[in-house]
């Protein structure tokens, strides 16, 4: 009882297109699209999360829907503050606690700079944290992933996020070696929508072209061809336009994106010690994060890396996962924190 009226630690994992809460003692009781419409007559908040993504591309001129994180790196430092004053609100009041102000473990990106570093440290702390521990993103989804971080094992985990996929070996709670690529699931969408507008000379919105990807997506053939019907705004009449296209198609739209994820994956074993180079060819590659959802994506990088490939259990929340089990064990996990910009 009394670790649940004075305790409410958070952990938090601010990504381009998803916002998770994890809270010590509940588990994730938020997971929600990092968005926010905001009314630019009075400057109130419409709507946060899933509810502002409706609003994407729908709404009137007066409502600007905007995404504050661009590449895992906060670029709208209002936004933000204002986008996580509610969250944490929302979690204060959905149980009882004496103490409102949380200790937060928030994840981040490995190639950030002591500025963004801060900046991430100071939303955080000015949306109603009481204290701040930062542990890097891979580091995070190993841990999620129940990879055994602690021990001196080479674990080559890919975390392919909205808008940055992170490579990165770890052994005995760090980093040996990593990658870290401005590329992941909404630039795959921009592929898509760039495909579309070049191949059949139509306008597809952001969500149309995550539908797609969804539905009929892959980054490998599969056995059966798929095609699916998508309507956009024909460019040359401005009127509504549908047309047909393939799985086929959707590969050829996206492969650029996978390159580079694979050769970013091969870039980061060449740079690998060579006793922890075997733990991998061993234990083989473990992705993480929405991205990797993509079907045929473990397929295709088998092939090409010549080295097994496994996906986590519901890899979208391995981040969120591991900032929860480093809040639940903190004594022992605690080595993985990486230090405050703010000391």
């Amino acid at each position: 009882m009394f670790k649940k009226i004075f305790s409410k630690d958070i952990g938090l994992d601010l990504g381009t297109t998803n916002t998770r809460v994890y809270v010590r003692g509940r588990g994730l009781v938020v997971n929600e699209s990092t968005i926010m419409a905001i009314n630019t007559r009075n400057d109130q908040v419409v709507a946060i999360g899933n509810n502002a993504l409706r609003m994407l591309g729908k709404a009137p001129v007066h409502i600007s829907v905007v995404k504050p994180l661009v590449n895992g790196v906060i670029s709208d430092f209002e936004i933000t503050e204002k986008m996580l004053k509610l969250i944490f609100n929302k979690v204060h009041h959905d149980s009882f606690t004496l103490i409102p102000r949380p200790r937060v473990v928030a994840s981040i990106p490995l190639e950030v700079t002591e500025v963004e570093k801060k900046s991430l440290e100071d939303v955080i702390l000015q949306a109603g944290a009481r204290e701040v521990f930062l542990v890097e993103r891979p580091v995070a989804a190993a841990i999620g992933a129940r990879l055994p971080v602690q021990e001196s094992i080479g674990n080559l985990i890919v975390e392919l996020g909205g808008g940055l996929s992170e490579i990165a070996v770890i052994s005995l709670n760090g980093i040996v070696a990593h990658k870290s690529l401005k590329v992941g699931g909404e630039l795959i969408n921009r592929n898509i929508i760039d495909y579309v507008r070049e191949k059949f000379g139509i306008l597809l919105g952001q969500q149309t072209a995550e539908d797609v990807k969804i539905k009929i997506g892959s980054a490998a053939s599969i056995n059966k061809a798929q095609d699916m019907k998508i309507k956009g705004r024909d460019l040359v009449s401005g009127l509504p336009k549908e047309v047909t296209i393939t799985d086929v198609q959707i590969r050829e739209a996206i492969l650029p994106t996978l390159k580079i994820i694979i050769e970013g994956i091969r870039d980061t074993i060449e740079s690998t010690p060579p006793e922890l180079v075997s733990d991998i060819y061993e234990r083989g590659i473990i992705l993480s994060g929405g991205a990797s959802l993509l079907k045929g994506l473990d397929r295709l990088i088998r092939k090409k890396i010549n080295i097994s490939v496994c996906l986590v259990d519901d890899p979208a929340t391995a981040i969120i996962r591991g900032t929860g089990l480093i809040l639940e064990d903190f004594d022992n996990l605690k080595s993985v924190i990486i230090p405050s910009a703010r000391d």
